[in-house]
C-alpha cells in the first residue's frame, strides 16, 4: 500500500496497539533511499511507550559474515540463553561462536530466535527494527524471514526496511507491505525553502524538485552539490536523467563533496567505508597504521557525512558506498592492507582474511589458505553462503592448478547447498578447464548433477549423475554407488523422460558395478532399488528388506540416515508393508528432529500423512501435513500436498479432491516433476471409484499404472484399475492388471498385498472362487491398520452377495463397510454403501456430516497434540511456533470447545475431525 505520512504513522501506531494488546505484527516497510523510511519510523518508536527496542542492521559489503545482523538483534537478550531447550540453546551458541559442533539446521536456529524474542516479552512488548534488509546476510535473513512468519501472539511488531521493489531479499515476499512515498511538489518546495539561506531562482528550484523526485534527502543534498547553473544546464538532458536512479545521483553530490575535503580527511573517510561493522576502535587503529593526524575528521564538512565516537557513522549508506566506489583501486587496497593489519588474527580471523584479500594485488597463497580457514568456520556454523564466498576469494587468489581446482570445487559444493547455484556455477566453470586427472573430472560431473537436481532439471541430473559414476566406478566405487543412487533419486521424480534416463537405464548401469565385500548402506540400498527393476520383484525382495533391516536399526550412523534415510519409504512400499513403512518413517522423523537436521523433513512428513490417511487416520494426515506447512510457510520451498491429496480422494469431496489434483497435476507436468504426475492419476482413480465414475476411474489408474510400471505407484493403481475395468466393461485390462497385482504380492508375502490382490481376484471369479476371494481379502486386510482397504473389502463383498440373492449376509457386510466408511469419513464410498444398504432392503438415512467443531487447522493440529500428552514447548517445536502462541491457541481451543483442561481436552480428542484439505 502506497500512504501519505499522517497515514503512514496512523498505520504504524495501529500495529502498535495491536503488539500492546499481545499480538504480534510484521510489516516490511519499503521506499527509495533517503525517502525517509528511517525517520518514520524513529517517530514511531519514539512516541511508543512501555516498549523494548531491539535493532539490526544490514550492511553493504563485499564481505559475507553468517549471522552478523542477527547477531546485533539478539545480543541484548543473550542472557535468556539458558532458559532455552537444549538444542535450541546449543544452536544459538554454535552460529554465534561461542561453542564448537556440528552446523545446526537453520529451521532450528529460527525456531531458537522465536523462542528468545518470545521469552524477552514476558514484561513488555518488543519492537524488532530490521534497516537496510536489502544488504543483511543470508544466513541471518533466512532465519529473520522464519521468525516473521511464525510469529503470533508473542507482543512483537518487527518492522524490515528495505529499498524500493527488486532490492529486497526473496524471504521477504509475501509479508505485510508498506511503501514509503516521496513529498508532493508543494511540500517539496517547502521543505526546499527551509533549508536554503537566500531564495533560489525559480528555474533552479523546479529544477530541484523535478530532480529529487520528493525525496526529502535528494531535497536536502542536491542544493550542496553542483552549482545552480549546471542544475540549469541540465534540462537539455531531462530524460536521461529521469530514468537514472535517484540513489546514483545522490551518491555523485556526496561523492562531490567528498572530494572537497583535504586528502587526509578523504582518506579517513575511505577507511570507514571500507570497513562496514562500524568499529570506532578500529578505524583510529587503521588510521594510525595509515600516518592519519587524530584531528582529520574535526571539520565541519567532514562530520556533516560522518560521525565518529563510539561507533562509526554515515550520514546515510549512499555515503559509503559513494566514498568507497569512488576511490582508487590503489587507495581501496591501502586501506584494506591497514585494516588487515590491525585486526586481530585471534579474536577476528575472518575480517582480517577478508581485508587481506581486498588488500592483495595478486595470487596470495597465504591469503588463499586464510579464507579456506573462515569458509571452514563459517560453514561449522552454518553459514554456508558465507562459506562460499570465503572459498570464491580464495580461488581467485590460488595460483597452483590443483588447490585452484579443489577450491574451487569445494566452493561449487558449498553453493549448491547455499541455494547459490549462479556461484556455483561459474565455480564449476573453473574447475573443468582446471581439471587435469580423471577424478578431478569425475567429481566435477558429480557436482554438475547436484546443481542440475537443485535446481529443477533432473532429466539433466541423470544424465550429469551417470556419466559421473560411470568414471567413479575405478576411482572410488563407494562414491560412484552413492551417485547412482542419487541418479535413482532423481529418475523417480522425473518419472519416464526417455531411455537414457529411465529408471531402467540407470538400474542397469547400476547393477554392472564390480561387487565389493562391503558396500555400506547406501550401496545395499541400490542394489535392492536397482535389482527390482533389472531383475524382478522376488530377486530383489530380500535385498530390500535387508537394506530395511540396516536402516532400522539403531546401530547405522547417524551420518548415513541422514544423508539417505529420506529415500527408505521406497523399499517397504514396493513390497507393500505399510507397519514397516511407518516404523522407518518415524524413526528418520524422529533422527531429523534430535539432530535438528529439518531440511529433508518436509518429504518425510508428507509420506507419513500417506500413510495416516491410508489408515483412515485424517486427523493424523492433518497434523503430518500442518508440521510440513510450518516449514513451507517457513522458509517459501515447495512440496506437493500428496497427503492432502489422498485424503480428498477417500473423503470423495469431488470438487474440493478435483481442484487439488489438477492444481499439482498442472505444476508437475509444467517442470517435469513425473512422479506428482503419477501421483496425481492414481488418487483421481480412488476419487472416481469411490462415487462411482468407472469409465473415468478406469482412464486414470491405466495412465498411473502405466508410468514408471515397476514402482510402487504403478502397483498400487492395479487395484483401481482391476476395479474400474470390471466395472466398465474392460475386462481383459482387468486381468492384466490382476496378473501384475499378483506378481508384487507374491514378493512382498504381505497381509496388504495379499488383501488387495485377493480382493481384486474376487471381481474377477464366480462362485464358490469369488467367495473364498472376498473372505481371504476381508481376513488379510483385516491384519493391517489399513481401514479404508478392509471396508472397501466389505463393501465389494456385500455388492458380490446381494447380486447372488444373499441379500441377508449383503446387508451384514454392507453395514461393516458403511458404519466403518462413516467412522473414518469417507463420504463418498459411505454413499455408496448406504446405497448398497437400500437395495438389500433395510434402510438407512442419509447422514449429512455433522456439525463439526469451527478449529482452525492449525488448532486441531494443537489440540490434537496436547491431547496426545505433548507439553507446549514440545508442541512448540514440533509446529515451529513459540510456546507463548501455543498457550495463546490452547486458550482459544478450550473457549471453542467449551472445556476447561487438557485433561478435558483428552476426552474429546476423539471426536475432532480435521478441516478439508487436511
Amino acid at each position: 500500500m502506497l500512504l501519505d505520512r499522517e497515514q503512514e504513522r496512523s498505520a504504524l501506531g495501529a500495529l502498535l496497539s495491536a503488539v500492546h494488546q499481545g499480538e504480534s505484527r510484521v510489516l516490511v516497510v519499503r521506499g527509495d533511499a533517503g525517502v525517509g523510511k528511517t525517520a518514520l519510523l524513529e517517530h514511531v518508536v519514539e512516541s511508543s511507550t512501555g516498549t523494548r527496542q531491539l535493532r539490526a542492521q544490514g550492511v553493504e559489503s563485499e564481505m559475507e559474515l553468517a549471522f552478523a545482523a542477527l547477531h546485533q538483534l539478539c545480543a541484548p537478550l543473550l542472557d535468556g540463553l539458558p532458559d532455552l531447550p537444549t538444542p535450541q540453546r546449543t544452536a544459538l551458541e554454535t552460529i554465534f561462536g561461542h561453542r564448537a559442533g556440528p552446523a545446526p539446521d537453520q529451521f532450528l536456529v529460527g525456531l531458537a530466535v522465536l523462542s528468545l524474542l518470545a521469552d524477552a516479552t514476558s514484561e513488555r512488548p518488543c519492537i524488532c527494527l530490521v534497516e537496510d534488509a536489502q544488504w543483511l546476510d543470508r544466513a541471518s535473513a533466512q532465519v529473520l524471514g522464519f521468525v516473521a512468519r511464525r510469529l503470533r501472539a508473542e507482543s512483537i511488531l518487527m518492522v524490515f526496511v528495505t529499498r524500493a521493489p527488486g532490492a529486497e531479499l526473496p524471504v521477504l515476499e509475501g509479508l505485510p507491505q508498506m511503501e514509503v512515498a516521496g513529498l508532493g511538489d508543494s511540500d517539496a518546495r517547502v521543505l526546499l525553502g527551509s533549508i536554503t539561506p537566500a531564495p533560489l531562482d525559480r528555474r533552479v528550484v523546479d529544477r530541484i524538485v523535478a530532480e529529487a523526485r520528493g525525496n526529502p534527502l535528494a531535497l536536502l543534498e542536491l542544493p550542496r552539490g553542483p552549482a545552480a547553473e549546471q542544475l540549469v544546464g541540465r534540462a537539455a538532458r531531462t530524460t536521461a536523467r529521469a530514468r537514472e536512479p535517484l540513489s546514483r545521483r545522490l551518491e555523485e553530490t556526496f561523492l562531490a563533496r567528498a572530494r572537497e575535503l583535504p586528502d587526509q580527511a578523504r582518506l579517513l573517510m575511505l577507511v570507514a567505508a571500507a570497513e562496514p561493522m562500524g568499529d570506532a576502535a578500529l578505524l583510529w587503529q587503521a588510521a594510525h597504521e595509515l600516518d592519519i593526524d587524530g584531528g582529520a575528521g574535526s571539520a565541519d564538512e567532514f562530520r556533516a557525512l560522518l560521525t565518529i565516537d563510539d561507533r562509526v557513522t554515515f550520514r546515510h549508506p549512499l555515503v559509503r558506498s559513494a566514498v568507497y566506489q569512488g576511490a582508487t583501486m590503489a587507495d581501496r587496497r591501502r586501506v584494506h592492507r591497514a585494516i588487515a593489519e590491525v585486526t586481530d588474527p585471534l579474536v577476528d580471523p575472518d575480517r582480517r582474511a577478508w581485508h587481506r584479500a581486498s588488500a592483495a594485488t595478486g595470487p596470495d597463497e597465504a591469503v588463499a589458505e586464510e579464507l579456506e580457514l573462515s569458509a571452514q568456520r563459517a560453514q561449522a556454523r552454518g553459514g554456508l553462503v558465507a562459506a562460499a564466498s570465503f572459498l570464491q576469494r580464495s580461488v581467485a587468489l590460488t595460483e597452483q592448478p590443483s588447490l585452484r581446482v579443489r577450491r574451487a570445487r569445494a566452493a561449487a559444493r558449498v553453493s549448491v547447498h547455499a541455494g547459490e547455484f549462479d556461484l556455483a556455477a561459474r565455480m564449476m566453470t573453473i574447475v573443468e578447464t582446471a581439471a587435469t586427472d580423471d577424478d578431478q573430472v569425475a567429481h566435477a560431473l558429480l557436482l554438475r548433477g547436484q546443481l542440475a537436481f537443485a535446481s529443477g532439471r533432473p532429466r539433466d541430473s541423470i544424465r550429469l549423475f551417470m556419466s559421473a559414476a560411470e568414471q567413479l566406478k575405478e576411482l572410488d566405487p563407494a562414491v560412484a554407488r552413492e551417485t547412482y543412487l542419487e541418479a535413482w533419486a532423481a529418475a523417480v521424480f522425473a518419472g519416464e523422460p526417455g531411455v537414457d534416463t529411465s529408471l531402467l537405464a540407470v538400474s542397469t548401469a547400476a547393477a554392472r558395478l564390480p561387487q565389493v565385500a562391503d558396500p555400506g548402506p547406501a550401496g545395499i540400498l541400490l542394489e535392492g532399488l536397482s535389482t527390482w527393476i533389472t531383475e524382478g520383484r522376488v530377486a530383489a525382495a530380500p535385498l530390500l528388506r535387508r537394506a530395511m533391516n540396516i536402516f532400522d536399526s539403531p546401530d547405522l550412523s547417524i551420518e548415513d540416515s541422514l544423508r539417505w534415510g529420506w529415500m527408505m519409504g521406497n523399499p517397504p512400499s514396493l513390497l507393500w508393508d505399510e507397519e514397516a513403512l511407518q516404523r522407518i518413517l518415524q524413526r528418520q522423523v524422529d533422527l531429523m528432529r534430535a539432530a535438528g537436521a529439518l531440511a529433508r523433513l518436509p518429504l518425510l512428513m508428507s509420506t507419513m500423512a500417506i500413510v495416516a490417511a491410508w489408515r483412515g487416520d485424517f486427523a493424523g494426515a492433518a497434523a503430518a501435513k500442518a508440521e510440513v506447512d510450518a516449514v513451507v510457510e517457513a522458509t517459501g520451498t515447495r512440496i506437493a500436498p500428496y497427503g492432502a491429496m489422498l485424503v480428498e480422494a477417500l473423503r470423495g469431496r469431488t470438487e474440493e479432491a478435483t481442484a487439488l489434483i489438477d492444481t499439482v497435476n498442472e505444476h508437475g507436468s509444467a517442470v517435469g516433476q513425473g512422479f506428482e504426475v503419477q501421483f496425481t492419476r492414481w488418487t483421481r482413480a480412488v476419487l472416481l471409484n469411490g462415487v462411482g465414475s468407472y469409465e473415468l476411474a478406469f482412464v486414470a489408474a491405466e495412465q498411473a499404472s502405466a508410468e514408471q510400471p515397476e514402482l510402487f505407484l504403478s502397483a498400487w493403481a492395479l487395484p483401481e484399475l482391476v476395479e474400474a475395468g470390471v466395472r466398465s466393461g474392460h475386462d481383459d485390462a482387468a486381468r492384466q492388471a490382476l496378473a501384475r497385482l499378483t506378481d508384487a504380492a507374491t514378493a512382498a508375502e504381505t497381509a496388504w498385498a495379499w488383501g488387495v490382490e485377493a480382493r481384486s481376484r474376487a471381481l474377477l471369479s464366480e462362485g464358490d472362487e469369488a467367495e473364498s476371494c472376498y473372505r481371504t481379502a476381508v481376513e488379510q486386510l483385516a491384519r493391517t491398520q489399513l481401514r479404508p482397504e478392509l471396508a472397501r473389502a466389505h463393501l465389494l463383498y456385500g455388492e458380490w452377495l446381494r447380486r447372488e440373492g444373499r441379500r441377508s449376509d449383503a446387508r451384514d457386510a454392507v453395514r461393516s463397510a458403511y458404519t466403518m466408511f462413516d467412522t473414518i469419513g469417507m463420504v463418498a464410498f459411505a454413499e455408496r454403501a448406504r446405497r448398497e444398504l437400500l437395495a438389500t432392503g433395510e434402510k438407512v438415512r442419509r447422514r449429512t456430516e455433522e456439525s463439526r467443531t469451527d478449529l482452525t487447522a492449525q488448532e486441531q493440529q494443537i489440540a490434537t497434540l496436547a491431547a496426545e500428552g505433548l507439553t507446549n514447548q514440545e508442541i512448540g517445536e514440533r509446529l515451529y511456533l513459540s510456546t507463548r502462541t501455543i498457550e495463546w491457541h490452547l486458550g482459544k481451543i478450550f473457549t471453542k470447545l467449551g472445556i476447561r483442561s487438557r485433561r478435558a481436552l483428552r476426552g474429546v480428542a476423539a471426536s475432532l475431525t480435521p478441516p478439508a484439505q487436511a
